[in-house]
């Protein structure tokens, strides 16, 4: 499954979308050395990246598609995370919407190893944008969306 806006750091980290509807998501990632950190396991930056990015999907999901067909996208308002082990091989995060309001979504959500075992949870609030203001001034635009469309 395709995201639905190009991330090139999802990219990057090897992110791969398994579902996103209803207020729910799921994304995988396979870890591999470049991951990992001075103990050869996932390196907590990398596991926050992953609930971040599944809990903004499990957001988005619950956002209409605009008259352009995009979907709005979501910022990070703040997030916490607890690690509960050492994270290796292949990781599942999966996310949920636990409240929504005209503007943000509030979120929780969960990494597992293959034997199914909880490596980190997390929760974190999510603010909907079609564009986002610089400290300039300016307005940057959602990857692929129309800038005619009002933010």
């Amino acid at each position: 499954m395709e995201f639905p806006t190009p991330i090139p750091f999802a990219e990057t980290l090897g992110l791969k979308l398994v579902a996103m509807e209803g207020g729910h998501a799921t994304i995988r990632l396979a870890l591999q050395a470049g991951h990992h950190n001075s103990f050869d396991v996932g390196h907590g930056g990398v596991i926050m990246s992953l609930l971040d990015a599944t809990m903004a999907h499990a957001a988005r999901s619950m956002n209409p598609v605009s008259s352009s067909g995009v979907l709005p996208g979501v910022v990070t308002v703040e997030m916490k995370t607890s690690f509960m082990q050492a994270a290796t091989g292949v990781l599942q995060a999966e996310a949920r919407v636990l409240h929504r309001t005209a503007t943000l979504a509030f979120c929780e959500g969960s990494v597992f190893s293959e034997r199914d075992e909880i490596c980190a949870h997390g929760t974190g609030t999510f603010m909907y944008m079609r564009a986002l203001p610089t400290a300039h001034g300016q307005i940057k635009s959602l990857r692929g969306s129309d800038p005619s469309e009002p933010a």
